[in-house]
């Protein structure tokens, strides 16, 4: 019998800015970056996936943090949510 895991990661990205700032302040930059004040960045680099924990989960518990995690689609089907469980194929 097929069973489901619950994989839950921290996916990091290195984000770069360019801020210009007064001659005197370069670290008023760093508050800018830090306060979300920089709405557009100068380039990013995904740095990958860790993995912070795993655990079996049934359908019922897979569905009930389907419609936790994507409310905007609790109104899909049963069918249409199983279709987000990425299924490993051995060979």
């Amino acid at each position: 019998m097929a069973k489901l895991v619950l994989v839950e990661c921290l996916s990091q990205f290195r984000v770069r800015y360019v801020v210009e700032t007064p001659d005197d302040h370069p670290e008023f930059a760093l508050d800018s970056v830090a306060l979300g004040e920089v709405p557009d960045e100068f380039s990013q680099l995904h740095l990958g996936e860790t993995i912070v924990s795993h655990r079996e989960v049934s359908l019922d518990e897979f569905t009930k943090l389907f419609d936790e995690d994507n409310g905007y689609c609790a109104s899909w089907t049963p069918d249409m949510k199983q279709r987000c469980i990425h299924v490993v194929d051995p060979e």
